[in-house]
């Protein structure tokens, strides 16, 4: 299908792009998920913004002991940084499990944040990093704590006018283990369901478990029982078992509800063990 008539601009600096977003554009970054709504007419705007020509918006770099990574830093950029496979591995790991090759060429970190698609990879990362997502509009910017920006299926903390333009991580500390895994959707590569695992041992014992979930339910989140349980000292079977308290699994055509929860706990149990393995 064509999609519906449409106004393109591209201009190079952010501060125009912000003031044609602030008029109702629509920013357009690799256009994986804009590009074929809008040709089967699931999204028709009226006014495309293109952000590939706005230097502004792509850049990993370190700064006071995070990283911040420009909204339109690529995954196959996120996944090669040698920045970010040295100081924050899971989301480069996380960002080599998305699609194929030619979607993480094109694809965008701040595009898959701001879409907020339920089986994204990305919001497990950001959820276990404890991320912050930086929203920039022509009247100012503001930093929000990754829980505070995922609010639903496909549905952000994003105002009116506001766009993405920099996700901020953690380096990581030396006794720091980090592992994503999923099972995958074979077609699209959308993960049915995907967990992310950090975890810090010192002396032999857990003392920070974060654990983010993808695909289980409409929106991403921080498994909060299951992390305080590795915590205390329980088994990772009985931690893992506690990744979907609290939460209504969700069921379509590729999985059923009971299904999804039992994959979630099958694959948050590999991921800490990962993590663990990785934590010396």
């Amino acid at each position: 299908m064509i999609p519906n008539t449409f106004e393109y601009t591209a201009p190079t600096t952010l501060k125009d792009a912000l003031a044609l977003i602030g008029n109702g554009g629509k920013p357009l970054a690799g256009g994986m998920s804009l590009i074929p709504m809008m040709k089967l007419r699931l999204a028709s705007p009226e006014h495309l913004i293109d952000l590939n020509r706005i230097p502004e918006l792509n850049y990993i770099r370190e700064q006071n002991g995070e990283l911040h990574i420009g909204a339109n830093a690529s995954h196959y950029d996120v996944e090669t940084s040698p920045l970010i496979l040295g100081k924050c591995p899971l989301l480069a790991e996380t960002a080599s499990n998305i699609g194929d090759i030619q979607v993480r060429n094109r694809g965008t970190l701040g595009g898959s944040v701001a879409h907020a698609d339920p089986s994204a990879d990305y919001p497990a990362a950001l959820q276990a990093l404890e991320a912050k997502i930086v929203l920039s509009s022509s009247k100012g910017t503001r930093a929000l704590p990754v829980a505070d920006f995922f609010l639903d299926t496909f549905t952000t903390a994003l105002e009116p006018g506001e766009l993405v333009t920099e996700i901020i991580v953690p380096i990581e500390a030396g006794l720091t283990g980090t592992s994503y895994q999923k099972f995958v959707q074979p077609a699209s590569g959308f993960a049915i369901v995907g967990v992310a695992a950090r975890i810090r041992r010192e002396d032999g014992k857990i003392t920070l478990a974060r654990i983010g979930v993808t695909g289980l339910s409409g929106n991403s989140y921080r498994a909060i029982k299951a992390e305080q349980a590795l915590e205390s000292n329980a088994e990772i079977e009985k931690a893992a078992k506690l990744v979907g308290e609290g939460v209504e699994p969700s069921a379509d055509l590729h999985a059923s509800a009971p299904y999804r929860l039992h994959l979630a706990t099958a694959y948050a149990a590999r991921a800490i063990r990962q993590a663990l393995s990785r934590s010396a």
